[in-house]
């Protein structure tokens, strides 16, 4: 399982890439970002819980005094991440946004250094650097003209810091012996629980039950965009550093870019071009298996 667990995280990423094909056709339904986010969390919570119910109801116990781990996992992550993160599209361009938010390879790197005594190597900080340009390049920040305020930085450093805290809390929840499962269950069941106070839940419930056809539709957003790539991601966990699985997931805004340029046809710039082969190249360079050198 070792040998794959750079391949589940990639995984991960590229279906969380995908998402912005769902979340394009629920916005042209009249659902909110933040009532999309109520719908993930929930529709997740429910899948899993029939699920385990079924086929392994052990995976439902935990130690309440571990349960610290999985508000920080939902509420700290994912609800808190999510809503600055669209905070900023609202406050800022989208690709600023992106840019922001994709701070959280350094945010895990520097955290997991801190947190879990996690080396700095000069082959991990040479990933992050190509990442990140890569995501500059990709996002087109370099070409769009307009102005950022220093409330829209601080919010889209918040989203790069919620996003980063799922790695940090899953890891703590790994090492407490928590199954993938387990983890992935109690975050989105806890996000789903706030998210009730957050948005207008059934408004949310009456859309994704209109008819069987949008029920469906919402039932593949929450299992292909929310269930596979967490329970992939926290899987690959147990075997790759929180720093190098957080820039083998920046395989996301990627997915999302040749998505948009093939399904939705959205212009892909030579600069986007070349983002692409950045971020693939620091895949590369950090998932090279060899003695890096002192």
């Amino acid at each position: 399982m070792k040998k794959f667990a750079p391949i589940l995280i990639l995984i991960a990423g590229v279906l969380w890439g995908s998402m912005g094909l769902f979340v394009r056709t629920l916005n042209a339904q009249g659902l909110a970002s933040m009532e999309i986010v109520g719908l993930r969390a929930a529709v997740t919570a429910v899948a899993l819980f029939l699920f385990l119910l079924l086929f392994d109801r052990k995976l439902f116990q935990i130690h309440w005094k571990d349960l610290w781990c999985f508000i920080g996992t939902g509420i700290c992550s994912i609800v808190f991440f999510n809503f600055c993160y669209f905070k900023a599209i609202t406050m800022t361009s989208l690709s600023v946004a992106a840019i922001l938010l994709y701070t959280a390879p350094a945010i895990v790197m520097v955290l997991s250094y801190f947190l879990f005594g996690e080396k700095l190597t000069k082959r991990k900080l040479l990933s992050l650097a190509m990442t990140f340009v890569g995501c500059v390049l990709v996002t087109g920040i370099l070409t769009e003209k307009g102005s950022v305020s220093a409330g829209g930085i601080l919010v889209g450093l918040g989203a790069g810091l919620g996003y980063a805290l799922y790695s940090i809390f899953s890891r703590y929840a790994l090492a407490k012996g928590y199954a993938s499962l387990t983890i992935t269950f109690y975050t989105f069941l806890i996000a789903a629980i706030a998210s009730c106070f957050l948005t207008d839940m059934g408004k949310v419930m009456q859309v994704a039950t209109n008819d069987m056809g949008n029920l469906f539709f919402c039932l593949a957003f929450g299992v292909l965009c929310t269930v596979a790539p967490y329970l992939t991601y926290t899987l690959g966990l147990q075997y790759v550093e929180n720093g190098k699985a957080s820039i083998i997931a920046s395989i996301e805004p990627v997915t999302a870019t040749l998505l948009g340029a093939l399904i939705f046809h959205e212009k892909l710039t030579v600069t986007g071009v070349l983002g692409v082969v950045f971020v693939l190249a620091a895949l590369v360079i950090c998932n090279d298996n060899r003695k890096e050198g002192k």
